[in-house]
């Protein structure tokens, strides 16, 4: 799942490229361009500092101070869109209909934006989709234990909101 952040980044990465593209094609011998040239170094610079300051999510050289980590790369899930509707899934099974209060919605987007993207992704698996500690570790590239720090912190999220 990619959030606003990480497309942010990349559309500035995009444009970093093209302004480098840019400054690559100038004479630098010319005395007219080297206006230009100043220019388009300024706007890479500042592309560079505001792209570090989105995936970092404090200001870059800045070392002092209260800091949330990755702040602007965290997802809050307002809309419970991006949750499957499995209705008809379930009609398929026979099963009784599924239905979520507003509150219900509302708690459950407010766990989920609490938990980091690993600890979301090892959640769902692990309870969601019932894959085991070490087949998640496999997908994911880390070990079993990683992905069991994961739950232990996910699933503290979720008991702390439920109760």
């Amino acid at each position: 799942m990619e959030n606003w952040a990480d497309q942010l980044l990349q559309e500035y990465e995009v444009g970093k490229k093209a302004l480098s593209g840019m400054r690559d094609g100038l004479n630098r011998l010319d005395p007219s361009s080297a206006q230009d040239l100043t220019q388009i170094n300024s706007m890479i610079d500042s592309m560079a500092f505001s792209m570090e300051w989105m995936a970092t999510g404090r200001q870059p050289g800045n070392y002092r101070g209260a800091d949330i980590k990755s702040i602007y790369q965290r997802q809050y899930f307002e809309s419970m869109d991006l949750i499957p509707d499995i209705q008809e899934q379930l009609q398929d099974m026979g099963a009784k209909q599924l239905y979520m209060t507003q509150e219900e919605k509302m708690i459950l987007s407010q766990i989920f934006g609490e938990m980091s993207l690993r600890e979301r992704q090892c959640y769902i698996l692990h309870v969601g989709q019932k894959m085991s500690m070490g087949r998640i570790a496999e997908e994911m590239g880390v070990s079993k234990g990683t992905v069991q720090g994961y739950l232990k912190r996910a699933e503290k999220k979720v008991r702390e909101k439920v109760s």
